[in-house]
């Protein structure tokens, strides 16, 4: 049977960029078809009905048309409207930094429902959060196992000892800790103490079971580099963040 020419979608817009003189082409991740582009016409003027419905990170519910190129947005209806807790710069920074790495990581047409919830529910936990950055780590790591790109949390990723109670080395290149005895060598690698350790396995852990929203410095600096190895490159939006992080308080 052939595809309906229109169809609804729940959607969150990760970006946005200017087509023409008045259009735009909105990135965004949907839970039943993953990422897709898609144009709304006529946005930018002012009359637009589409116009201020597809802000950044917000959460949509939108009516599409399947064009030959593009799907073409037709209509908008806000379900969680969160630019007003972002126009702060940590929580914009922070947000920034959640949907470029899901915009980075996602393919189009790949549907990816448990990637779609995580950053939902993000999203909707920087409002509350009395430190946006603070959840960044926890998003990634979590974001690395929907992925299927998640280290080992508690092991030796190279012989699976145990790393409770000890140092560990974050192994970039093989993607999880080290133990002392197979902890690279010749290479400057980023030491865990003990307490960054149970941190790690604390932020990666699924709701319950002694997760933790907040990671130990170390600890975000490893997921942060593992994040950097699989996307070989750091996100442009963790400067911001470090930027803000280094400020006086």
């Amino acid at each position: 049977m052939p595809a309906e020419r229109t169809y609804k979608t729940r959607a969150i817009v990760l970006r946005a960029r200017n087509l023409g003189e008045a259009d735009k082409i909105f990135t965004l991740l949907t839970g039943e078809r993953g990422k897709v582009d898609a144009v709304a016409k006529g946005v930018r003027r002012q009359k637009s009905p589409l116009a201020g419905r597809l802000e950044f990170g917000s959460e949509v519910a939108l009516t599409m048309h399947r064009g030959r190129n593009l799907d073409v947005i037709t209509s908008a209806e806000p379900l969680s409207s969160r630019w007003a807790s972002l126009v702060q710069p940590a929580a914009f920074a922070a947000a920034s930094v959640l949907l470029e790495v899901v915009d980075a990581f996602c393919e189009p047409d790949l549907a990816m429902p448990d990637v779609y919830a995580l950053l939902d529910g993000a999203l909707g936990a920087l409002a509350a959060a009395p430190e946006a950055a603070a959840i960044v780590p926890r998003f990634e790591l979590r974001l690395l196992d929907a992925l299927g790109l998640s280290p080992p949390l508690g092991e030796c990723v190279h012989c699976g000892a145990d790393l409770a109670g000890g140092r560990a080395w974050a192994d970039v290149h093989a993607c999880g800790l080290s133990c002392a005895t197979c902890r690279p060598q010749g290479v400057e690698a980023l030491v865990l103490e003990p307490e960054d350790v149970r941190s790690f396995r604390a932020v990666g852990t699924p709701r319950g079971g002694g997760a933790s929203l907040h990671a130990t410095r170390a600890a975000a600096r490893a997921i942060d580099a593992f994040v950097t190895h699989h996307l070989g490159k750091r996100p442009k939006s963790a400067k911001f963040l470090d930027e803000l992080a280094a400020r006086p308080a």
